[in-house]
């Protein structure tokens, strides 16, 4: 069991397998991409199963695979199967555009790993294309749309974007209204490569509610799981829910569960922190699974208490592109 030096236990890893990305969101990074890692600074496939089983044998019990778009990565599936055989892992899942999902849905449910975050930050084509600066509107809603019907545990991720995507938070609920989905909005955060920095926020948690009450009075609070980053809500009559992730605020800092290693290694303990140290070495002289367990032990109990902490410890932090971080 891995437990921090606030006695939190980490049982959750975000395991990012690459830093690229094949849209060019303008909230995340600048519209003629970023610096990418170099092919062999990244880890390998089979370096990314080490991790997994490594870490599932310190009491991670939850990988959540993610990017970059994790489906840009060549063999990635092969990961996924080897993760599906871990037989300490309670849930895999993974956080995708939904752009190039379509051909391993099918095998995707015969692995068992059917919990799935849609990051899509409009229902509008026209908001869409301008968000993403990029034509595939059609394959990510029909992506979805499959997901949702053939039985996975879908989570569509919206970044609330002030003047841009509004007008869409409406009628992305119309979703949850028809399907047991869940929609959770997410403040938005200034992590942009560098072109993007912000010091308030007009679209906080508590605007993203006041708006939605506005059209849905009748608004119902359910009960957040214990590790929960989002406050969750039901609207009487609809067959899904929505959440609201105080993803700028930092409100559920305290109950942090989680832990993420980058596509390159980095081993990052706060999302708002700077990397701890680095994988890579281990991994690459056989032999040294005990250093990775030691190194791990020791970054996990140095860990600030909130986002906040870290933040104050590594003030470039917003100069990076939330695709390198791993999400």
């Amino acid at each position: 069991m891995l437990i921090d030096n606030h006695n939190r236990v980490i049982n959750y890893l975000r395991l990012a397998v690459t830093d690229r990305c094949n849209l060019r969101c303008n909230y995340c990074m600048p519209s003629e991409g970023i610096d990418f890692a170099k092919r062999e600074d990244l880890l390998t496939i089979e370096e990314l199963k080490a991790v997994g089983r490594s870490m599932a044998s310190m009491g991670i019990d939850k990988i959540r695979i993610t990017g970059g778009e994790p489906f840009v990565r060549k063999n990635l599936m092969d990961l996924l199967r080897s993760l599906a055989e871990i037989d300490t892992l309670k849930d895999i899942s993974v956080t995708t555009n939904a752009t190039l999902i379509g051909p391993y849905i099918d095998e995707l449910k015969t692995l068992g790993i059917t919990n799935v975050n849609v990051s899509m930050d409009a229902i509008n084509r026209e908001t869409f294309e301008r968000i993403t600066r990029r034509d595939a509107y059609d394959t990510v809603h029909g992506n979805l749309i499959r997901l949702i019907t053939e039985g996975f545990n879908v989570r569509i991720n919206f970044i609330v974007l002030e003047n841009q995507n509004i007008q869409d938070i409406i009628p992305m609920l119309e979703l949850q209204k028809r399907y047991n989905v869940s929609v959770r909005f997410l403040e938005e955060m200034p992590f942009n490569g560098g072109t993007k920095g912000f010091q308030s926020l007009k679209w906080n948690y508590k605007g993203i509610l006041d708006y939605i009450k506005n059209h849905y009075p009748e608004v119902q609070k359910l009960v957040d799981p214990p590790t929960s980053t989002s406050l969750n809500y039901k609207i009487p009559g609809h067959k899904g829910s929505f959440g609201i992730i105080p993803s700028f605020s930092r409100t559920f800092c305290g109950s942090c569960n989680r832990l993420r290693i980058t596509a390159t290694g980095d081993v990052i303990t706060c999302l708002y922190g700077k990397p701890m140290m680095n994988l890579r070495g281990i991994l690459r002289n056989p032999g040294l699974d005990t250093d990775m367990e030691t190194a791990i032990r020791d970054v996990i109990g140095k860990r600030a208490k909130t986002g906040h902490e870290a933040q104050q410890e590594y003030s470039k932090v917003f100069s990076n592109s939330m695709t390198s971080i791993g999400g």
